[in-house]
């Protein structure tokens, strides 16, 4: 008989059936429940975390911490001179241009443009950073950078954030 779809079986002893442990001394996994007698092993909630040495101090206690991440850092998308070369000539490169373009992705606080590469092509820049040497390469084709200000968030929503704190209230 050849197998087919319909009639698919498992071959024989390649499956085990669920150990029901504590269920009766009749069940064979009574009373201690394969765990054996005493010991910390037996008890509930031993130790069998990832990591656990028996007691030792683990591995990640023992190695030295190290690194450091600001919760304030400000973090930008790079974007280099030889990706501007994609824009027409005479073109306004802002942020929204640069990710229409699909040059930046993804969430920054600001957009730097660094000198690698060159331009030939007359751009005016209007990003959050730019290099010494991106400056010179843009101003050198014709063109102009001008630097915004980093703003991480409206000033409307600060005032809201901040309103009112600090302040004691009049008593009535």
């Amino acid at each position: 008989m050849s197998t087919t779809l319909n009639n698919l079986k498992r071959p024989e002893g390649s499956w085990h059936r669920k150990k029901r442990v504590g269920r009766g001394q009749g069940s064979g996994l009574g009373k201690t429940a394969g765990r054996g007698g005493k010991g910390q092993k037996a008890r509930s909630g031993n130790m069998r975390f990832e990591g656990f040495e028996g007691g030792q101090s683990p591995l990640q206690r023992r190695l030295p911490k190290f690194g450091f991440n600001s919760p304030n850092r400000t973090i930008y998308a790079v974007v280099n001179l030889s990706d501007l070369e994609g824009f027409d000539a005479g073109a306004t490169v802002d942020v929204d241009a640069l990710k229409k373009q699909g040059l930046v992705k993804g969430r920054y606080d600001g957009v730097k443009v660094l000198g690698n590469g060159s331009l030939t092509k007359k751009l005016t820049l209007r990003v959050h950073k730019l290099s010494a040497a991106a400056r010179e390469a843009i101003e050198k084709a014709g063109g102009t950078a001008e630097e915004l200000p980093l703003v991480a968030h409206k000033p409307e929503s600060a005032a809201k954030a901040h309103s009112g704190k600090g302040v004691k209230q009049a008593r009535k």
